[in-house]
């Protein structure tokens, strides 16, 4: 039984109309509805995502840079949260993928490697710097004594460094592998493994993403989360219990957002040994992949909200920056908008501090 695999990692490969074989190797399934949906949606999507995206986490950078002037670790993680969502699944990558959703491959060998790269890059430092997150608000509620030497921003700043190298080594399988290949009457970018090695490489690499991606970060924010719910059940604290709202929150819309496109990635990688080979399950599984794909790329964008929303402090820094840099050119003439001022930021930072900070949202 001869499979399609175009959908089997997480590439932005959108091919064209491809066939797989049924049971009896003579009658050809045609996949041209998932290409179809794949073509018509994923380039308006892809722009709603750049633009909403954009603006969001560029608010948040200017935010924690110009308001909160990164005075604590968690300043730094949620810095590089934002910068990992701009950067790498926003101002580069996407208008890209919009172009070959639309239409072919056009930009080459080396930017497929490099986008393709880059995409992984993005969702695995996503991940990372939410388990720092999680683990920064583990160690300031439940160690708060050790949290005092640890919590530094130098050593948030290092092992923010250590942790895009892990993120650079992750990532270095979708840059190797992913080239371009004539695929009928267009150019494709997909991945393609060492031959005679292809399945065992495709499965390893998607293990290897569920593991890190979602797994391993389940298990983690389990146990930190489980020893600070034990750890506010004893001392009854109200800054304690915001302090944890924000990263909670945080953690639980990521899972929401990429879990089904993990799973749904598994079962297409895993659909021979699931007894799901078969024409109609695998057209199903790949239309899954879109369609989970595109719910989690809508997650970069969420980020922002839930600071808004759930953060005093930063609807509070989002109100006084629209005042200062956007009401004021739209109505030049309306005094009442050149006169709100700022409250001064204080420069002193106090463990105290860091817990109003956080539990205001920023």
């Amino acid at each position: 039984c001869q499979m399609d695999t175009s959908a089997s990692e997480p590439e932005m490969e959108i091919p064209t109309t491809t066939y797989s074989y049924d049971e009896d190797d003579t009658v050809p399934c045609q996949k041209a509805d998932v290409n179809r949906f794949a073509s018509q949606f994923l380039p308006p999507l892809y722009s709603l995502v750049l633009i909403f995206g954009l603006v969001g986490n560029a608010l948040v950078v200017l935010i924690l840079i110009k308001y909160k002037r990164l005075k604590s670790m968690t300043d730094i993680y949620l810095l590089n949260l934002a910068i990992s969502h701009i950067d790498l699944l926003f101002i580069f990558p996407l208008p890209f993928w919009a172009y070959y959703a639309a239409h072919e491959w056009v930009f080459g060998n080396a930017m497929c490697k490099i986008l393709s790269g880059v995409y992984y890059a993005g969702f695995y430092s996503g991940m990372f710097f939410i388990i720092l997150l999680t683990v920064d608000r583990y160690l300031a509620i439940v160690h708060a004594v050790f949290a005092l030497k640890a919590r530094t921003v130098t050593y948030g700043i290092l092992t923010s460094v250590v942790l895009w190298g892990v993120t650079l080594l992750a990532s270095l399988p979708g840059l190797i592998f992913h080239s371009i290949q004539k695929e009928g009457t267009r150019w494709t970018c997909s991945p393609h493994y060492p031959s005679g090695y292809e399945r065992e490489w495709k499965q390893f690499l998607i293990l290897k993403m569920n593991i890190l991606g979602l797994f391993i970060p389940l298990v983690i924010m389990i146990f930190c989360y489980a020893a600070i719910i034990k750890t506010l059940l004893r001392c009854r604290n109200e800054k304690k219990h915001k302090a944890v709202r924000l990263i909670f929150v945080i953690m639980v819309v990521y899972f929401i957002f990429w879990a089904p496109y993990n799973i749904a990635v598994l079962m297409y990688t895993f659909q021979e040994s699931l007894s799901m080979n078969n024409c109609e399950s695998s057209g199903q599984l790949e239309l899954a992949i879109q369609v989970s794909e595109a719910i989690a790329m809508f997650h970069c964008c969420i980020n922002p909200v839930i600071y808004a929303f759930v953060g005093e402090k930063f609807r509070k820094y989002l109100y006084n920056c629209s005042q200062k840099y956007i009401a004021v050119y739209l109505c030049k003439h309306c005094p009442a908008l050149r006169s709100v001022k700022l409250e001064p930021v204080v420069s002193t930072y106090t463990p105290s501090t860091a817990e109003q900070d956080i539990s205001a949202g920023l």
